[in-house]
């Protein structure tokens, strides 16, 4: 699609830069040029021009902790084999266009299944967005995301055989598991510094599941390249994380949507005896969703001023709740004390520099991938219209445009 996009604003993902007044000119896929609308089409005359008038252009969006494949949760899990969990995480993947996301990083589904849906993309059978993934997560013998089909790993040196089973594989990022919602730490500490040992010797990065303490300081200390979640984190931790250069991705949707479902639950629980069964689990779940919520509203300011690198990422995966959505983990950001241009750097040149794509996309800058979106409004001030998506194109291609997908096979769709 060689054509020329203006909007009002445009926001370039750099955490501070907005211009006014500007337009991009697309050529085979990339970001030709960035220059008024005027100055374009009389430098490219034969480009078709789309003029959005009052609204904003950035990069694609890129959701940093998804799970496209993660099927255990849906009620009828035992009709899940290997077909229909291709078909659902192919959904999952499509819906993400609508949401104005163009990249993913998976954290585990099934084993081959993202290797297997990219491959399928390079050969025109599906339009899904750009997929950076792990093969399999790695817990300890029944640990976390054991019964969640995790490989279960004990020891260094298993641990080191696994990883090097995953490379063998494909994997393109390491997933360990540690922590689950107890304060007791899942692998030793030499079980995670062999790990990145491991990972950093191939050449490959690696992310952490760590959400309590002391789990969130081993893996610091064991120099995970991204932190997932890392709920109870402290600020001296966010500030030993700005020093060592880890990133960290807090899901606040994820544990906030639990925050509300479990408090939903609870009211719906009223008059029931302590002992009743439903009351126990979700009294459980409150104990730990009710400060989880906190700690992200309390002190994600505070972590975002030491300088840490941020993600966004959603890591949704309850039946029943929004597929991927990334626009209300920015809003969570932008609520909790950023601005929303700053909120949009964690959804894209963040990302793209800690998947080390930053030369390819990332930012509207010349010379990159036209992965874009367009939404209507300021989007500088106001993060919600994030929600007011107008289109999204992939590599220069239209894959969203007013509530349609557009995602056949090879060329149709230009």
């Amino acid at each position: 699609m060689n054509m020329i996009i203006c909007a009002k604003h445009i926001i370039t993902g750099d955490g501070k830069t907005v211009l006014e007044n500007q337009a991009v000119a697309i050529e085979n896929g990339k970001i030709k040029k960035i220059g008024t609308k005027e100055a374009l089409i009389a430098e490219f005359p034969e480009k078709e021009v789309r003029d959005y008038g009052d609204a904003t252009l950035l990069p694609g969006l890129c959701d940093m902790h998804v799970h496209l494949g993660y099927w255990f949760s849906q009620p009828d899990s035992f009709n899940y084999n290997d077909q229909l969990i291709t078909l659902y995480a192919l959904q999952h993947a499509q819906a993400a266009f609508e949401r104005g996301i163009t990249s993913v990083r998976d954290m585990t589904s099934a084993r081959k299944l993202c290797a297997t849906l990219k491959m399928a993309a390079e050969k025109g059978f599906i339009t899904i967005p750009r997929i950076t993934h792990v093969d399999n997560g790695m817990c300890m013998t029944g640990g976390h995301g054991w019964d969640d089909d995790i490989a279960q790993v004990d020891g260094p040196w298993e641990i080191r055989k696994e990883i090097r089973r995953q490379v063998r594989d494909g994997a393109e990022w390491v997933k360990i598991l540690t922590t689950h919602r107890s304060h007791i730490p899942e692998y030793t500490q030499e079980e995670l510094d062999a790990a990145v040992d491991e990972c950093h010797r191939r050449g490959i990065k690696c992310g952490i599941h760590a959400g309590t303490q002391p789990g969130i300081q081993m893996s610091i200390d064991a120099g995970f390249d991204t932190i997932e979640h890392g709920t109870f984190m402290t600020y001296e931790q966010a500030q030993q994380m700005a020093e060592k250069g880890l990133a960290w991705t807090p899901t606040i949707m994820a544990y906030t949507y639990l925050y509300e479902i479990t408090k939903k639950n609870l009211e719906e629980c009223a008059g029931k005896p302590v002992n009743d069964p439903v009351m126990q689990k979700e009294m459980a779940n409150w104990e730990y969703f009710e400060p989880a919520y906190k700690a992200y509203r309390d002190n994600f300011k505070k972590f975002y001023d030491t300088g840490v690198t941020i993600l966004a990422g959603t890591d949704m995966v309850v039946y029943g709740s929004p597929l991927l959505p990334l626009p209300r983990e920015l809003q969570y950001m932008v609520e909790y004390g950023i601005t929303p241009v700053q909120a949009i750097q964690t959804a894209t040149s963040n990302p793209a520099k800690v998947l080390g794509f930053e030369n390819e996309r990332g930012l509207v800058k010349e010379g990159l991938d036209a992965d874009l979106l367009v939404v209507g409004g300021d989007l500088s001030q106001d993060i919600t219209l994030l929600n007011d998506v107008k289109l999204v194109t992939l590599g220069g291609k239209r894959v969203f445009e007013d509530g349609i997908r557009y995602v056949g096979t090879g060329n149709m769709f230009m």
